[in-house]
């Protein structure tokens, strides 16, 4: 019996020694203290050792509400102004985590609804699932009853028992777990503004259609008018005489105004310019379509013989009485030309000016330039084509840069202290960028002087590459001294091949051949014409040959190591121009000063020209220069009126060989010199073989 009271206080003992939640009388595990118990620090070998400063030290860290990882480099289009531009406004909100969830708030409708569905649902029915016996509990309280009647003896045992309570069903409890750690989790959400979309309606604008056309003359008439109500204001100024500083104060606000006021129309340049070209592209369309599209059919019947079809004319109302001095096609815009305005009679000397012109609208130049003395010559940079080079007839050169406001030109310009030329200036020519990477170009004049010109900073610096001293004449000065006569340069060309060659053709009429590399001697020299040469130009394909005219009534073509010409021509005028063909070796046309033009073609006749046409008419109205177009088929001719033709080369005068059955055209700069070398040999004289 004892052996039975052992083995049931055991239980009851350890029970009483297991310490209890007071909450829910929850059993504790052993060790449950353990976490306040005393705890030691343990320091990492690797450990920084600071001293008390820096342990002291604040260290402030600034959170801001940029994403460090959003694109700050975000574009978008905009319809309003047709361009690609960059974003200012860059999301920064980065969600981290999203969950859908179906939670109802309490305080709703809806919430208020399913609470009083589950309230009346609960009062009617009890589930089954709800109600839970504790079986367990049972258990324990019939052990704990035996052991204490036993404990009592049979004199409490014999008493009778009370009725048992029949066991009431409870609800089961949620257990909470014990937080050993002291750790509680909190949360909170900040209030977010509800969206709103607010709109507003109003009244449509009024709206009237407006329709006018825009003709060349209204243009005019509207330029007419400002400039007239310009000089009105200047003359109003003028007649009000001066009386106080106050009222020069108030005059020089009213000039400002009335400058602002026209001011106003460059605003507008730019719109203005696209309907001018627009207005011209109209009035000017069948000349267009001419340009593009026609082909002379009539070529067929005339026995290779060509025509010249005109096509537009150029001319500015300022420059009506400066004759063309000096034309070059744009080497990167093709349908770019630059005139230089100017004169070549010595007695009537005045302004010049510098004017561009565009195929797309003949009716008024690009852009205008003007100048205290003539232009005799231009030249465009072939890799810079915004900048032009001119001579002027008092001997100076000036650089013009067409990027810069035309109040600040010209850029550069030579002056009496920096060596300018003592007479005019007949021709300058762009040349390759020296060992410095500075651009420099040369210039022939009259005082006998090859300049080379350098752009160095602001300024121009000028080296004297060669004199032209005239051998074998000589003029006896004051005390018989010996001074040599200066050769007066007209022209000069440079090789396309050999860097360092050039040809200067003189009002004597020789051509020197010169190098860059010799400044005292000559490489040789022609004794080409009897009167001044006018032009000289080397041939585009073949290295040997070049072209010279003069007014001697003459163009002749020249192979550099034989001193006799190959070909002469004679054309019964003075010859103002000469210029070879881009397209062929053996084509090249001259302008003469009795009004035509003559294109000539070695290859179908080497005795006389393909063309001769009038271009002006006979009336002391000369041809001064002409000029072929790199791409298209058409020459530009200028004359001593200010006036610039523009002509379309008809299908005879630009023949190309002609396709065989079976056979592939050969093309190319090899085709062309192999043509020209051809129609050479039978001109050369045979070379004498040695006798054996």
């Amino acid at each position: 019996m004892m052996e039975e009271m052992d083995r049931f206080q055991v239980p009851a003992v350890r029970a009483e020694m297991q310490p209890l939640d007071d909450e829910g009388g929850i059993e504790l595990g052993e060790g449950a203290d353990e976490w306040a118990q005393a705890k030691t620090l343990i320091k990492p070998p690797d450990q920084l050792d600071l001293t008390e400063a820096e342990l002291k030290e604040e260290i402030t860290r600034i959170l801001t509400a940029n994403n460090p990882h959003a694109p700050q480099n975000i574009v978008r289009y905009s319809f309003k102004e047709r361009a690609y531009k960059q974003t200012t406004v860059v999301e920064q909100l980065a969600v981290h985590f999203t969950l859908c969830g179906n939670l109802i708030s309490r305080d709703s409708d809806e919430g208020r609804r399913q609470s009083l569905r589950q309230q009346s649902t609960s009062s009617a029915l009890v589930p089954v699932a709800s109600v839970v016996l504790d079986l367990e509990d049972l258990e324990l309280k019939e052990e704990t009853s035996q052991l204490s009647l036993m404990a009592t003896g049979p004199e409490e045992q014999e008493e009778p028992e009370p009725e048992q309570e029949q066991p009431q069903p409870r609800q089961v409890q949620e257990r909470k777990l014990t937080n050993q750690f002291n750790f509680s989790e909190r949360a909170s959400q900040t209030y977010n503004n509800p969206v709103r979309d607010r709109a507003c309606q109003m009244e449509p604008p009024p709206r009237a259609s407006f329709s006018a056309s825009a003709n060349q003359w209204e243009i005019y008439d509207a330029y007419v008018e400002e400039l007239q109500k310009l000089e009105k204001s200047k003359e109003k100024e003028k007649q009000k005489a001066p009386v106080s500083k106050k009222e020069d104060k108030t005059r020089g606000r009213k000039l400002t105004s009335l400058e602002s006021q026209s001011d106003d129309i460059t605003k507008v340049t730019k719109a203005a310019k696209i309907v001018e070209r627009m207005v011209n592209q109209n009035t000017y369309d069948d000349i267009a379509q001419d340009f593009k599209y026609f082909e002379d059919t009539s070529d067929e019947y005339r026995d290779n013989l060509g025509t010249l079809l005109p096509l537009w004319k150029f001319q500015y109302d300022k420059a009506k009485r400066l004759a063309v001095t000096a034309l070059c096609w744009n080497p990167r815009y093709k349908d770019l030309f630059i005139v230089g305005h100017g004169s070549y009679d010595f007695v009537k000397q005045s302004r010049g000016m510098l004017l561009l012109y565009t195929l797309k609208n003949p009716s008024f130049p690009e852009s205008i330039f003007n100048s205290e003395s003539g232009i005799m010559c231009a030249d465009v940079h072939v890799d810079y084509p915004y900048l032009i080079v001119v001579g002027f007839y008092d001997g100076n050169v000036a650089v013009y840069n067409l990027k810069k406001p035309a109040s600040t030109q010209p850029g550069y310009k030579s002056s009496a202290k920096s060596g300018k030329h003592t007479d005019p200036v007949w021709q300058v020519k762009w040349q390759k960028d020296d060992m410095d990477h500075n651009m420099n170009f040369f210039s022939v004049s009259s005082d006998g002087r090859i300049v080379s010109w350098t752009l160095v900073k602001n300024e121009l610096v000028h080296t004297d590459v060669i004199k032209l001293l005239v051998e074998g004449t000589t003029v006896e000065g004051p005390e018989g001294l010996q001074i040599q006569t200066i050769g007066c340069g007209t022209s000069f060309d440079f090789h396309k091949k050999i860097d360092y060659l050039f040809l200067v053709g003189t009002e004597e009429g020789k051509i020197y051949k010169c190098s860059k590399s010799y400044s005292s001697q000559f490489l040789d020299i022609f004794n080409a014409h009897h009167m001044a040469v006018d032009a000289v130009n080397w041939n585009p394909y073949h290295s040997k040959v070049f072209i010279s005219c003069s007014s001697d009534w003459t163009v002749k073509i020249w192979d550099h190591t034989i001193k006799t010409p190959m070909f002469i021509y004679d054309l019964n005028s003075a010859v103002g121009d000469v210029v070879w063909a881009p397209y062929s070796s053996t084509v090249f046309a001259a302008v003469t000063t009795d009004g035509k033009a003559h294109v000539f073609d070695l290859s179908v006749n080497k005795y006389e020209s393909i063309c001769t046409q009038a271009v002006v008419a006979k009336k002391k109205n000369k041809i001064t220069h002409i000029q072929f177009n790199a791409i298209y088929p058409i020459v530009i001719i200028g004359d001593d009126r200010g006036h610039v033709t523009c002509l379309k080369l008809s299908p005879n005068l630009r023949k190309m060989p002609k396709e065989k059955k079976g056979q592939e055209v050969q093309k190319g700069p090899e085709v062309e010199i192999a043509k020209l070398d051809k129609l050479l040999n039978l001109v050369r004289e045979p070379v004498a073989k040695p006798a054996k």
